[in-house]
């Protein structure tokens, strides 16, 4: 097939203060062996070199494109102006984040599978996360899923090596894309997840069995982020209440609600009790819980609390080994140096959190 006759695929790279890894992205973009491709970098007013590579890389390959924010704009939205700057002649839209990078065959091998089954709405695969390869909970050879089926088992199954994957691991048909203004729909960090679940009510989901990216883990990371303020549990709850009914009976729906919030009121109660979090962690859950129509009081602690000490009572050992990780988290391995890739300094003050939730993507922009 001639190149003419190749689907177009726009690759978008939405990026803050990404000098550090920008350039071996766009190298990997550049090394695909599929070659019909447009590559969109938005620059959300990056304080480093980061629009200087850019550029740099500009002058030298026509197919990529640099758009430079003249405000500063939150994560999701930034990633939301990276998709409405897709040509109109796109039928692939493949993010990559700029801290991470692509296997040669990325493009190739997704582009040829998403033509091989057109019912097909998000294409994924496995993905090298440092040196652990991701969403391994697939089962060969079925390639194919129903958004019915991949999303009730995300729901139902709290199994942490099956999920749709990160932004970076992730193939979308660029109309689903184009059907909204905002192709990812709330201000979530993980935001990614709730466009999966969203566009999965009317398309199927395909998995690769092939390593086709690389995900980089460094404590600037929107990943490394809601670990230390546990922006999953609240994410995943955002997701059940929405996209829930969607998918899932009135009664798993409400088993699954009851499960989750009993987790979430445990953790915080945990966190209330031993008093080592600061007052932006408790704001965030208090307004994260309020908006979602479940209201964060001391009594609901209190209750969380008491269910807890008698629950760990049957296994103390175990309870001292889960709040020492609270207390002591491991640090992630290999170390790197930190650099901010999609978020503002000040605001990240704002904003922190833990725990990952079975099946959730990393989320947006890592």
């Amino acid at each position: 097939m001639s190149l003419p006759d190749k689907p177009l695929v726009s690759v978008l790279t939405p990026v803050y203060n990404g000098e550090a890894y920008l350039a071996e992205c766009i190298e990997s973009v550049l090394a695909q062996t599929y070659g019909n491709f447009e590559y969109i970098i938005v620059n959300n007013c990056s304080k480093d070199r980061t629009l200087e590579i850019a550029l740099s890389y500009a002058k030298k390959d026509h197919r990529i494109r640099v758009h430079n924010n003249q405000e500063f704009v939150p994560v999701i939205d930034n990633h939301n102006i990276a998709f409405r700057l897709m040509s109109g002649s796109a039928k692939y839209c493949k993010v990559v984040s700029g801290d991470d990078y692509l296997m040669p065959e990325c493009l190739a091998k997704m582009v040829e599978f998403a033509e091989s089954n057109p019912s097909v709405g998000i294409v994924g695969s496995y993905q090298l996360s440092g040196d652990t390869v991701r969403w391994q909970g697939f089962k060969y050879p079925k390639s194919v899923f129903t958004g019915q089926e991949i999303c009730r088992r995300i729901f139902l199954g709290h199994d942490k090596t099956f999920g749709f994957g990160s932004p970076t691991s992730l193939m979308y048909r660029a109309d689903l894309v184009r059907s909204r203004n905002a192709f990812y729909p709330n201000p979530s960090p993980h935001s990614d997840s709730s466009a999966c679940f969203e566009h999965l009510q009317h398309s199927s989901f395909g998995f690769l069995y092939q390593v086709l990216s690389f995900e980089r883990m460094h404590e600037a990371t929107q990943t490394s982020r809601s670990k230390k303020v546990e922006r999953y549990i609240s994410a995943y709850l955002s997701d059940l209440i929405q996209y829930g009914p969607s998918y899932l009976s009135k009664e798993e729906l409400d088993r699954e609600l009851a499960k989750i919030l009993k987790s979430y009121r445990r953790f915080l109660a945990v966190d209330y009790f031993v008093g080592f979090r600061g007052r932006a962690y408790w704001d965030y859950h208090r307004g994260r819980l309020a908006e979602l129509g479940y209201p964060l009081t001391r009594l609901s602690l209190f209750k969380a609390g008491a269910l807890a000490i008698l629950e760990d009572a049957m296994s103390p050992i175990q309870a001292i080994r889960k709040l020492r990780r609270r207390i002591r988290p491991r640090s992630p391995k290999p170390p790197v140096a930190v650099q901010p890739e999609t978020d503002d300094p000040e605001a990240s003050q704002k904003i922190l959190e833990t725990s990952q939730v079975p099946g959730l993507a990393p989320g947006t922009g890592k």
